[in-house]
């Protein structure tokens, strides 16, 4: 095995399209972290095969906060926070009716224990990639922007190499194991601020131009474990 780089964020996004929260560590399951992206918001008239409301329709999404309650445990809750400051649970009436006043049109929750994954269900990306394109669309480095599963810092690496591994293994720590499958190609959710939820377009611009609209990788899990902040990943033979 060959040391690639080390895990410097672990995070999950209990509601997809919402602010998710950084761990020392997570289980990671042959679904995906425990809890990611389990809830969705969907647009009830949507006819799309991509009927998920999120931050691309609803801007303001990035900035709602989730956080996970009593994890791993058979009373596992999800609540969900606003920018003003409102606190609900995931499945109240209150906070659905609080997204369509603001959205405009009905939707409906959608809770599925193998996640609501736009690709893949572990998304992954390297500090030198996201310090990249901030330097190249002369913005602020913010790895919330790319909404990262796992956060890496590259050994001996430099941006966007984390796309050479397509196709290969990565052993996160002492057990887990996931398999990259394809690159991570790029929406205009990156183009919003996490905090405000303000666009820098020439975010997007940078990515489309000058890397082929990719930015990160994703992967599925084959072995399950315990993913910790600090830990090294390994590249497979």
């Amino acid at each position: 095995m060959q040391k690639v780089g080390d895990i410097r964020m672990v995070a999950r996004y209990p509601v997809k399209s919402m602010r998710g929260d950084a761990y020392a560590s997570l289980p990671l399951t042959l679904q995906g972290f425990e809890e990611d992206r389990r809830f969705a918001f969907v647009q009830a008239e949507s006819r799309s095969d991509f009927p998920w409301l999120t931050a691309r329709q609803m801007p303001e999404l990035v900035r709602w906060q989730t956080s996970v309650e009593k994890p791993g445990t058979p009373d596992v809750a999800v609540t969900v926070t606003t920018p003003s400051g409102e606190r609900w649970p995931v499945a109240s009436l209150e906070l659905r009716q609080a997204i369509e006043k603001r959205f405009g049109k009905p939707v409906f929750l959608l809770r599925d224990k193998r996640g609501s994954f736009d690709v893949a269900n572990v998304s992954l990306i390297s500090e030198q990639t996201v310090q990249r394109i901030a330097e190249e669309s002369q913005t602020e480095a913010n790895p919330w922007r790319f909404r990262p599963n796992l956060l890496v810092d590259l050994e001996g690496g430099a941006a966007f190499d984390e796309l050479k591994w397509v196709g290969r293994v990565l052993r996160l720590g002492d057990k887990a194991r996931i398999a990259v499958i394809k690159v991570d190609q790029r929406c205009v959710i990156t183009t919003l601020d996490p905090t405000t939820s303000e666009p820098s377009p020439q975010i997007l611009k940078c990515i489309v131009e000058q890397h082929n609209k990719c930015a990160g990788v994703y992967a599925t899990v084959l072995t399950p474990g315990e993913v910790r902040t600090g830990d090294g990943i390994n590249l497979e033979d």
